[in-house]
């Protein structure tokens, strides 16, 4: 109770100290299982194109009004008053919008508190991080204080009374739970709307949810189709989101954040869609450690079991947890699912060499998947040592060991 009383009276300090600039910036957040930092770089990116000025903040970048940085510090939401120290500097910067991916151990933490949301988006929900919350439901209902919120205070910008918008993915079946709280206006938006005009110049039909709630909000804040249009088809990238690594080599190699069962199976289908029946999708998995979430390392290794030529299982973030044992049990599911070790299944805790033979494995227009980490700037092991890391440097400079 007393760590919950202190991260509230943070959150509340660093609302007041910074002049509490949530309160003259429409707030946009954005929470679910996969697709969030995504979704909100279309949110940001149609918002642009509607002639505004946009902050945002996500497990991928930060972005204050032109500038825009990669997030090194290993965190989605920005403790210790940081984040509304940046929406003090949106604010500076002249920003109307902040779009702000909120996790469920930011709101756990008090982080969401003060941010006087706008908009609410649920992208979707899976079971990651429910042991943490005690339990689905509570998974759930935590993320719901994020629409709750909306209701909770009423804010006026230059004399215009500014409306509480509701955005989620009906084809979530927790989508009608959202859709209970209060709000101006609620969108339900399901895959079935996608009109091909609006062109996705980013890889994977899994990324059309997240579109369709960009537009979901463009269209709420009046901004034209074809400025919304416009957006969508402005992002050609998300860093560590489906990010090819390209140094010549016969084969593609992706490198995605995919750490969880849903966006694994996402990302998997996608790539098997995109690679040649012929041709290999080799995987590389695993699961962070620290006690996180355990129960979906099984089903982890059955899915990339099922949908992989080849799986590698490797450390992600073992902190104090024996990173063997995590691969074993990620490996007891492929192992279920047919793959057998030293054939079709290895397990190498060293993540180098790990990314090394799975780059020696691949011949010509197979597919390498770097699962678990995208952009994230460091491992960390036992006795919370942080070690620098960068999976897609590491995955360029195995290919240039290639001798062709």
């Amino acid at each position: 109770m007393l760590k919950k009383l202190y991260h509230y009276l943070l959150s509340l300090w660093a609302y007041l100290y910074y002049g509490r600039p949530s309160r003259q910036l429409i707030v946009v957040g954005v929470t679910g299982t996969k697709g969030k930092s995504t979704t909100c770089r279309f949110i940001a990116s149609v918002l642009e194109a509607g002639g505004f000025k946009v902050g945002l903040l996500s497990t991928v970048e930060f972005q204050v009004a032109e500038k825009r940085w990669l997030n090194k510090r290993k965190m989605t939401m920005l403790g210790r008053g940081e984040i509304h120290k940046m929406l003090r500097d949106m604010v500076r910067a002249g920003c109307q919008y902040a779009v702000v991916e909120t996790s469920s151990e930011g709101i756990l933490q008090y982080r969401h508190k003060f941010l006087n949301y706008d908009i609410a988006v649920f992208t979707n929900l899976g079971t990651e991080h429910s042991e943490r919350h005690g339990g689905f439901e509570n998974l759930k209902q935590d993320k719901g204080k994020l629409f709750a919120a909306l209701s909770k205070n009423r804010k006026n910008i230059n004399g215009q009374e500014i409306k509480k918008v509701i955005v989620v993915n009906g084809d979530d079946i927790n989508a009608q739970y959202y859709l209970n709280f209060p709000a101006t206006e609620k969108v339900i938006f399901h895959q079935s709307d996608y009109d091909p005009k609006f062109k996705i110049n980013i890889v994977g039909d899994f990324n059309i949810p997240n579109v369709l709630a960009a537009i979901a909000v463009g269209r709420s804040q009046n901004i034209s189709e074809e400025k919304i249009k416009q957006g969508i088809g402005d992002v050609k990238l998300i860093e560590g989101r489906m990010e090819f690594i390209d140094e010549g080599q016969l084969f593609k190699v992706v490198v995605d954040y995919a750490h969880e069962p849903m966006s694994l199976s996402a990302l998997f289908d996608s790539l098997n869609n995109l690679k040649a029946p012929s041709s290999k999708l080799i995987a590389i998995i695993g699961s962070d450690g620290g006690g996180r979430d355990k129960g979906k390392r099984a089903k982890m290794g059955e899915i990339a079991g099922k949908l992989c030529d080849i799986v590698i299982i490797t450390d992600v973030n073992c902190f104090d947890e024996d990173p063997k044992q995590i691969a074993e049990m990620l490996a007891v599911g492929a192992r279920q699912a047919g793959k057998q070790e030293g054939k079709n299944l290895f397990i190498e805790v060293d993540r180098r060499q790990a990314i090394a033979m799975a780059i020696r494995l691949a011949e010509s227009n197979d597919v390498v998947a770097i699962t678990a980490k995208g952009t994230e700037p460091c491992m960390v092991v036992a006795g919370d040592k942080k070690l620098s890391w960068d999976d897609r440097e590491v995955a360029r400079a195995a290919i240039k060991t290639l001798k062709y």
